[in-house]
């Protein structure tokens, strides 16, 4: 009995062992690497430098500057996934806010959530820092514009073959007239072989 469990026990460890042989290596998050043909990291990350790039080489960019004489301010509002795939577009979002700042031709104010909990620390600053470090309430930088958008797929497939194709849409609006002084979009085609 002693040596069928040690042999069961032998088995049961090699059988592990060999299941178990999984190599990871680090890569950088610029390396384009596509395993599954879904979107990914790069998509977003490219997809963003792309159409930002784009956005800040739009007229509406001298129109605001030649009138007003300085830096639009933007904010970016919800981009929608409405694909077929879960995409965290909060990710996306955040590389939208990277690709502005890096720009360096627009100043970029935070929306959402993110927003709220600066005005919640603000308004706890009024109870507990001292009145010469407190930040006042109605002192922050109105936005000029928002960008908004989504993200839309169609997949086509036929036995082991697919195409992928995803598209992009922003739009950038004056906050204060709704008129829309940009559209933009970024198309991805996939082709996936199984």
């Amino acid at each position: 009995m002693k040596k069928i469990i040690i042999a069961c026990f032998t088995i049961t460890a090699l059988l592990s062992a060999v299941s178990c042989n999984r190599k990871v290596t680090r890569i950088s998050e610029k390396d384009q690497v596509d395993l599954s043909g879904r979107w990914n990291n790069t998509d977003s990350r490219l997809t963003a430098e792309e159409i930002i790039k784009e956005c800040q080489s739009g007229s509406w960019l001298a129109t605001h500057v030649e009138k007003t004489g300085k830096k639009p301010v933007v904010i970016v509002g919800f981009v929608k996934n409405k694909s077929h795939e879960h995409i965290e577009a909060e990710t996306f979002v955040k590389d939208l806010e990277k690709s502005f700042i890096n720009g360096g031709q627009v100043k970029l104010v935070q929306g959402g959530d993110k927003r709220n909990e600066i005005r919640g620390e603000r308004g706890d600053q009024q109870d507990n820092a001292s009145q010469s470090t407190m930040k006042q309430f109605g002192l922050e930088m109105g936005a000029d514009y928002m960008l908004q958008g989504d993200i839309n797929s169609i997949v086509d497939s036929y036995k082991s073959k697919k195409v992928i194709y995803y598209q992009i849409n922003l739009q950038l609006t004056n906050i204060q007239s709704n008129e829309v002084v940009w559209i933009g979009d970024k198309k991805i085609t996939k082709y996936v072989k199984n």
